[in-house]
């Protein structure tokens, strides 16, 4: 399997963002800005302001295929925190391997973040907000793998829990 960024069909794209074929066309898959970068830049795909105090949740359009034994993190960019006091809401977006295609949104990876400064900030289409990393993880040598098969987006491994 290789390890790459894909854009979310155009079919999902329409459902989880807009019915705009040239915004589709035209946004970017992430990239790293410099020979050592260790995060891969998401770029904004739709303009958006977001008050103090305020969660948005931000559609990547992307999604991401990785080996078995690797995740993604989803991390705000250092510019973010430390220019504007943007967070993530869960400090670190953890994005498995499974997530890639499931049948509920294709895998289609979201971050939520809050304005935790004084000033309203204006996003433009191609900003850069946060950034993944790609990890290698590894598990206890006694570890018994659970044969679930992921179905579901964000949260799906634990939704009964919270019924």
């Amino acid at each position: 399997m290789a390890r790459k960024f894909e854009k979310i069909s155009f079919s999902q794209f329409q459902k989880d963002i807009c019915n705009d074929q040239k915004k589709y066309d035209t946004y970017s898959i992430p990239v790293r800005k410099t020979k050592y970068s260790a995060g891969y830049d998401f770029e904004v795909i739709e303009p958006f302001s977001l008050k103090p105090g305020e969660i948005k949740v931000v559609p990547t359009g992307i999604k991401v295929c990785m080996e078995p034994d690797e995740m993604l993190c989803l991390i705000i960019r250092s510019s973010m925190g430390f220019q504007h006091n943007v967070r993530m809401c869960n400090q670190i977006g953890i994005v498995d391997a499974d997530f890639y295609n499931n049948e509920k949104n294709e895998g289609h990876m979201y971050y939520a973040i809050q304005n935790e400064g004084k000033e309203v900030l204006h996003f433009r289409a191609g900003d850069a907000i946060c950034q993944g990393v790609f990890m290698k993880y590894y598990v206890t040598d006694d570890d018994t793998a659970n044969p679930t098969v992921r179905k579901g987006g964000f949260g799906s491994t634990t939704k009964e829990r919270f019924k």
